[in-house]
């Protein structure tokens, strides 16, 4: 069975803005083994399009750029939205039933499938379906922005914490 896991980078303030601060190259290594270890990922339309980005290759990348976007394309994608007609190479649609096709992913599928994009996560935590919660803390301030936390808020218990890098600090959160 897989486990349905909700992480990413996040101001001291709780926000998430991939404009705003994005990591350094320890903590890019880091979510490049993450994808290479990933089962899928589950995406809501706004950050799949945001996501997008890894289909095109881009002469300016750097080594470890395009060993991401090769990590990224690798990985099948389930993709919750009402609002996209289609979406890119190994990735499909869910249109309706969302709950339905993410229960039968866990029950088929083993290791890990990230989910991407709080909106998202906030409607999967209200049905208990996220296993896990992982806020990468960066050494930053925003104000305003995207909540890491939209829609549901659940209760958690602490399961770890972790300096990751850079000042980066991982903390690990299971339903309580």
């Amino acid at each position: 069975m897989a486990k349905l896991v909700f992480g990413m980078n996040l101001s001291l303030d709780g926000y998430v803005d991939h404009e705003k601060f994005a990591p350094g190259p320890q903590l890019f290594r880091h979510w490049i083994e993450y994808e290479r270890g990933l089962a899928g990922s589950v995406y809501g339309s706004r950050m799949y399009e945001i996501m997008r980005y890894w289909d095109d290759d881009h002469p300016e990348w750097t080594a470890e750029e395009r060993e991401f976007a090769a990590e990224w394309r690798r990985q099948p994608k389930w993709v919750a939205s009402r609002t996209l007609k289609s979406v890119g190479p190994n990735a499909t649609l869910i249109g309706e039933n969302v709950e339905t096709v993410i229960r039968d992913l866990k029950n088929r599928l083993a290791g890990e499938i990230a989910v991407a994009g709080p909106n998202l996560a906030g409607g999967l935590a209200g049905l208990g379906l996220i296993d896990e919660y992982r806020l990468y803390f960066h050494p930053v301030v925003v104000g305003q922005g995207q909540r890491f936390f939209a829609g549901a808020r659940p209760k958690l218990r602490l399961a770890a914490s972790d300096l990751i890098c850079e000042g980066t600090v991982r903390l690990t959160y299971v339903p309580a």
